[in-house]
Parts: C-alpha cells; structure tokens; sequence
C-alpha cells in the first residue's frame, strides 16, 4: 500500500511505497520537540521506496538521545515535520504518522508494534497494549 503525506500547509509532499519496516511511539525529548506533544507516532520504511512528491524540506540535523546524529525533513513554511533519519536507522525514513493523507492509514496502519524511551513517557500516559515496550531504541 502506497502512503502520501504531507504538511499542514500542503507545501511539501511525501510518498512512500516501500516496505512497512516498523510501527513504534517514541516517548524521547526530541521528539517531545519536534511534535510538541508528549511522543510521536510513527511509521519507520524502506528508504527505496521514499520519494519527496512536492516543494523542498528544509533539515536539522541534531545528536539524538540515543547519541547518532538525527536529521529532521520539515516544511519551511508551515513547520511540520513530516519524517526524520538517521545512520541508526540505515536509509530507512522514519515518517510522522500524523502526515499521512492516505485514507485509513494512521488508523489502520500506524497502531505501534513498540514503544521506544518507555522511561520518559509521562506517567499519564499508559503503555499500548500488546507493543514492544523499550527503554531506549
């Protein structure tokens, strides 16, 4: 299944028609951040199939909690973080669930299969049942 995405603004576009390599919450500061929530939803795939479908992100580029350097892909005008990569993660992309234009995606496709830095999710905030439960990535 192809998934599209895009900002808030619609000025940059995603697409991803690569392998689903992962389903996780990550409850770290960086991403606390960069969604200004308290985790992100996301859906890691295959770099090969990932393609910028309209406008140019702008990046930054950052040493993450797990201590590899993390590149953050946003819209320069609205602000939306639309995915994020890392060298940890090979040429996967890390796509923020909240993005997909895609009907039915964040509801039928997004459900974590694992939660990462589970010791800074806040305390009102309970653990998915049946995901993963990791204390770093």
């Amino acid at each position: 299944m192809a998934l599209e995405g895009s900002c808030c603004c619609g000025a940059v576009g995603i697409k991803s028609t690569g392998e689903i390599q992962a389903k996780a919450l990550c409850h770290c500061l960086d991403c606390r951040k960069i969604t200004g929530s308290t985790y992100s939803t996301n859906i890691i795939v295959a770099g090969n199939g990932f393609s910028v479908t309209k406008g140019t992100p702008k990046q930054f580029s950052k040493t993450a909690d797990s201590g590899s350097t993390i590149t953050s892909n946003f819209c320069g005008d609205c602000g939306s973080t639309l995915w994020r990569q890392s060298p940890a993660f090979g040429d996967a992309r890390i796509i923020k669930a909240g993005t997909l234009d895609t009907p039915g995606a964040v509801d039928e496709i997004a459900k974590p299969a694992a939660e990462l830095f589970t010791t800074q999710r806040v305390p009102w905030v309970s653990a998915i049942a049946g995901a993963e439960q990791k204390v770093a990535q």
